[in-house]
């Protein structure tokens, strides 16, 4: 079985723990008591050092997967600034139930090394001088780095935020292009809606821009800006472009959805133990990860998770899988650290979280829950 460095070095570090407390056992006078208790104790201090371990395991690996050299530096007033206040927000958080545990007992990435994109919200930026005149517009324009494949986009949608109307109105949602304004031309409409509104109410509306985004994908020379305009029966923008005092997290963005291809499915089964379980043998125990604890404030869904960590004794007469490792160990018992508790199957998490660019993306990252152990 090929074991990934991140459980190689989680086994390591278990069996050197397990040696030295072996040894210190063996020279430490009787304590007084029962054998059960000292035993108990023993063990104890083991799991508490495993779990010690694994928390800060955790922390370099998500940021490993992530491609984070560190944690990217957001305070959780600049998180409440810059998330957005909509439905696919909301939407992501019910669906894929980010919020909690998601220990399903499903999957096995096809790469166990870093995080898997699924949708990642841009936020709209201003767009350069060369296609505004007198400083309009101030919106919008989105970038894209090379992870972006016409062949794996599923869906690109433009949210845009409607303020209230004075009256029932219709309003008339338009999304033009923009182009230098050397060529002449500056807009070129690419897709209107006409909606209904009522009176007083604000909204959420979004468009289908699928199309466009296939576009600039294939043509990044193309891609200057959209400019965004939803004009009532009077001729009021009511679209907001350019947020004002009380308007934080309604500014535009784009939901974009990639396609990661097929998953291999596979049904868990192991050996579950409590913190008060008398099991001595190879178990996976309970250990819940919690972000705030470590200050990650960027990390926006889930605040905690069950990450569970194996812990136990490996004996060698169970070990049928390991005839040698068994006659040699008979012969010499404490000659060598043998095959220790590890995980031997492990899922990912769902994780919706800020990155450096300030970009709200949400993923799978591998390899971050243990589904069952075993003796390796």
């Amino acid at each position: 079985m090929q074991l990934s460095p991140s459980m190689l070095h989680f086994s390591l570090m278990i069996s050197l723990s397990l040696v030295v407390l072996s040894g210190q056992e063996t020279h430490q006078q009787p304590p007084v008591g029962s054998p059960e208790d000292t035993e108990q104790c023993v063990t104890c201090d083991v799991r508490q050092h495993i779990k010690t371990m694994r928390l800060n395991a955790i922390k370099s690996q998500i940021l490993s997967k992530l491609r984070m050299k560190e944690a990217p530096n957001i305070s959780r007033d600049t998180v409440k600034q810059l998330l957005p206040k909509a439905p696919p927000l909301q939407q992501l958080l019910d669906q894929y139930d980010v919020l909690g545990d998601d220990n399903r007992d499903v999957v096995t990435e096809e790469d166990d090394e870093h995080a898997i994109t699924e949708t990642i919200m841009m936020m709209a930026t201003e767009p350069a001088s060369v296609v505004q005149l007198n400083g309009e517009p101030k919106c919008c324009h989105f970038s894209f780095t090379q992870k972006f494949q016409v062949s794996r986009l599923v869906r690109a949608q433009l949210w845009v935020h409607l303020r209230p109307a004075a009256e029932a109105t219709t309003v008339f949602l338009q999304i033009s292009r923009l182009m230098p304004v050397t060529d002449g031309n500056r807009h070129i409409r690419i897709r209107s809606l006409k909606l209904d509104v009522k009176a007083g109410a604000s909204s959420w509306q979004s468009i289908d821009v699928k199309q466009v985004l296939s576009v600039w994908l294939r043509q990044p020379e193309t891609n200057w800006g959209i400019e965004i305009n939803a004009f009532d029966s009077r001729g009021k923008d009511l679209a907001v472009t350019s947020t004002q005092p009380g308007e934080e997290g309604l500014q535009p963005f784009m939901e974009v959805k990639i396609s990661e291809g097929p998953r291999r499915v596979r049904r868990d089964l192991g050996l579950d133990c409590d913190e008060n379980s008398p099991e001595s043998r190879c178990c996976r125990y309970p250990l819940t990860v919690d972000f705030e604890d470590f200050g990650w404030d960027w990390i926006i869904a889930p605040k905690r998770y069950k990450a569970n960590y194996c812990s136990g004794e490996c004996e060698y007469m169970h070990l049928q899988k390991y005839p040698h490792t068994h006659l040699v160990n008979k012969a010499n018992p404490r000659g060598t650290a043998g095959p220790c508790c590890t995980p031997t199957k492990m899922s990912p998490i769902n994780m919706l979280y800020f990155n450096q660019e300030q970009q709200i993306i949400y993923g799978k990252i591998p390899s971050m829950v243990v589904d069952r152990c075993g003796c390796l």
